[in-house]
């Protein structure tokens, strides 16, 4: 077998085999095909596409091109979610202990972030002492007796992804719906879950910005789940505006605290709701998503939902006293007020620009060198529709340093305030099955 041969097969827009797909991962992640021939194939893959079966293969071929985990010896039906990415997006912090908390056992491998704010694991070390350096065997040992734990992302997983995403970056193939679906999957894949609920994002602040690339994302990852034997499916949600108010790490999970006990802002609580019933009814702990979500609404009014997440922060060494005390989370030296001038109605916020200004704070990392500082952030103060009078504060700056011109240019960009009062923008879009 030879790679010029199938980079022409592939170029000619012909499918390729199960034993070729593995033959192509497998030598370029032993360094075998160098990457002026795997360059040629991610193109021909970018104009030509996948069919199902090969996406499925080329999944698959990723997952075995390194470690798997095993949890097989977690109880129950182990029901991972995956968000495509946006700014604000706390659903983990919530969704975690909230479906742990009637009975769904969750899993999560979870990585640092590279943007915006950081991930999960840097928004949850927000809270002292609490860390993922755990042993597998510990991992699940905390799952079985609590229903949740967080770990930290193997070094060897999917290392051909690894290999893969950084090529495509330097030559133009980021952008192929094939290859976006096969690298996320691969890794939800090879981190043992049974079961996966995705969150597909979409609009300014998400990676796919148009309605009609995010359901063909969607249904491609979909399908690759339901093709290799996980049941899976997704949700569409609108990340034209940041989701709930809070953009930095600390200010997140004050957020996603304020959400467990039913005092959070009402998006975020809609769409973990939402992917909650989907977690709940694939782990077969309710018969339908009705039943589901009244589960999850119980778990919250009851304080079942705050106890599971005290219980899994003390669990991994965080102290748990921040949930009745979240003031003892890190917190900025400064606080500013960025002001409206002029009154009338929030007509948008644009979320990917609003991220920028949370990243320039310090609440993101611009590379994976750079260091981010757990206390700063953004806090919006207005969602698109609400009336706003000149001199009323958008946004509550946190900052660490009191030279904030660059925040409040980037502010004065990203929000739009209209005579003519506007409709806010609609939160779940579509579901794929």
């Amino acid at each position: 077998m030879r790679m010029v041969d199938l980079i022409q097969k592939k170029r000619d827009g012909i499918a390729l085999t199960s034993e070729e797909i593995s033959f192509i991962i497998n030598g370029y992640t032993k360094g075998d095909i160098p990457d002026y021939q795997m360059s040629a194939f991610t193109m021909a893959v970018f104009f030509n596409g996948m069919t199902k079966q090969e996406r499925a293969d080329f999944t698959m071929a990723m997952v075995h091109s390194g470690d798997t985990i095993d949890l097989s010896e977690i109880e129950g039906i182990k029901v991972d979610k995956h968000s495509t990415g946006g700014v604000g997006d706390t659903t983990t912090l919530v969704l975690a202990p909230l479906v742990a908390s009637v009975g769904v056992p969750v899993a999560k491998m979870s990585g640092r972030g590279l943007g915006h704010t950081g991930g999960t694991i840097d928004k949850l070390e927000s809270v002292a002492g609490f860390h993922v350096e755990i042993s597998n065997e510990e991992f699940i040992r905390l799952v079985n007796q609590n229903k949740v734990a967080v770990i930290g992302q193997s070094g060897n997983l999917t290392p051909a992804d690894k290999k893969l995403y950084a090529l495509r970056d330097v030559t133009g193939t980021v952008n192929s719906i094939p290859l976006i679906a096969s690298s996320i999957m691969s890794k939800k894949i090879a981190a043992g879950a049974d079961a996966i609920v995705l969150d597909v994002k979409t609009g300014a602040g998400a990676f796919m910005k148009d309605l009609e690339e995010a359901k063909d994302l969607a249904r491609t990852m979909v399908d690759i789940g339901n093709n290799v034997g996980r049941n899976t499916m997704a949700i569409i949600s609108d990340m034209s505006q940041p989701l709930g108010f809070a953009i930095g790490n600390a200010h997140e999970v004050r957020e996603a605290i304020d959400t467990l006990r039913g005092e959070g802002p009402a998006d975020l609580e809609e769409l973990c709701l939402v992917l909650g019933s989907q977690m709940v009814v694939l782990a077969q702990k309710a018969e339908t998503l009705e039943d589901a979500r009244k589960m999850l609404e119980e778990s919250i009014k009851n304080g079942k939902a705050l106890e599971t997440f005290k219980t899994f922060l003390a669990s991994q060494g965080g102290d748990a006293s921040v949930v009745d005390s979240p003031e003892n989370l890190p917190r900025a030296k400064y606080q500013f007020e960025f002001e409206a001038d002029t009154e009338g109605y929030v007509s948008e916020i644009i979320a990917d620009s609003i991220g920028t200004a949370a990243m320039l704070l310090g609440a993101g990392r611009a590379t994976k060198e750079s260091s981010i500082d757990l206390a700063v952030g953004l806090v919006l103060r207005k969602k698109i529709g609400d009336k706003v009078t000149k001199g009323e504060s958008l946004v509550t700056i946190h900052s660490n340093f009191e030279e904030i011109d660059e925040i409040k240019k980037k502010l004065s960009e990203s929000i739009e305030i209209s005579k003519v009062q506007v409709t806010p923008p609609k939160l779940i879009l579509d579901k794929i099955v």
